[in-house]
Parts: structure tokens; sequence; C-alpha cells
């Protein structure tokens, strides 16, 4: 819905929204946070990948491909030594991956190639994909009873 700042009336005229999921408890927050989780092919196995709008880079843990994709270190192109701050501390990243990632729609699926920062000591359990890629792939994400996500201005590519 767009919003008229213009308008000097903005508060008259006025109903409550409809909640979609149980109300929090009364001076609880009710913490769903701004990621949406999906599962994507990589290499042809299923991968967790999370759409994270709290972070500007997409990373991945080293402990995760280790455990979950072979030979990954071949594939990693040096970079310079960059840190990420993180609500624990202070990471840094060992270089970057491209990865081929196939995310299944119900029409037709859709290929991307983006870049991840290999961070050492993450604990993320999957592909995170930050706002850098999001923007450049002009990613909208509409939460309401069915979470959509569309890619590009194609309304084909509605997930």
């Amino acid at each position: 819905m767009p919003q008229d700042t213009a308008n000097r009336n903005l508060c008259k005229h006025t109903q409550y929204a409809q909640i979609f999921l149980v109300a929090p408890t009364k001076g609880m927050a009710l913490i769903h946070g701004t990621a949406t989780q999906m599962t994507v092919c990589i290499d042809n196995a299923q991968h967790p990948f999370i759409i994270y709008s709290g972070a500007h880079s997409s990373i991945v843990a080293r402990n995760y491909l280790n455990h979950h994709v072979p030979n990954w270190e071949k594939m990693l192109f040096p970079t310079k030594s960059k840190n990420f701050k993180i609500a624990s501390g202070k990471m840094t990243s060992i270089g970057k991956i491209i990865k081929e990632i196939i995310i299944p729609n119900r029409k037709v699926n859709i290929r991307l190639n983006p870049e991840f920062f290999v961070l050492e000591d993450a604990h993320i359990q999957g592909f995170l994909w930050g706002t850098d890629y999001q923007r450049m792939y002009g990613i909208d994400i509409n939460n309401s009873k069915i979470r959509h996500i569309t890619i590009g201005t194609n309304k084909e590519k509605k997930l």
C-alpha cells in the first residue's frame, strides 16, 4: 500500500490490521525474524537456503561446506581478508565460492549463480543470501497468509 506523506489527515479513518498469526502474550515480543528459509538444489543435492534481509553479504560456513559440499576447497577464490560483524562477535572470511543454485518453482525452476563469502567460525546451517544479491536479482518478499517471493519484475517467477 503506497503511503502519501503529504496528506495532513494521516490519523483519521483508521482500522485495525488483521492478524494472521497468534498475537503474543502482552509484554512479549513476537519474534519471527527477517529471514525466509527454503530448500534449493546445489550440485544435485538439497540444501537449506536462507534469504535474510539483515545481512549485506551472502555467506556460508566453512563447517557446513565441509560436511555437505564435497571438494568445495577447489572452488574457493581468494579475497582480501574481510571481517564480518555478527551478534556473537567478529568472523573472518577465507575466500569466496560461486555455486549454481536452483530454486524449485511450480512452473519453471530458477537458476542463479551467486557468490558466497566462506566464513571460518560461523555456525550457519545452509547458505545465507544477503541483500547484495537480493538487490541484484530484484527479490521481493511478500508476507501474507502465504509467503510469496518474486524474482525480478516477471510475475511468472513468483515462488
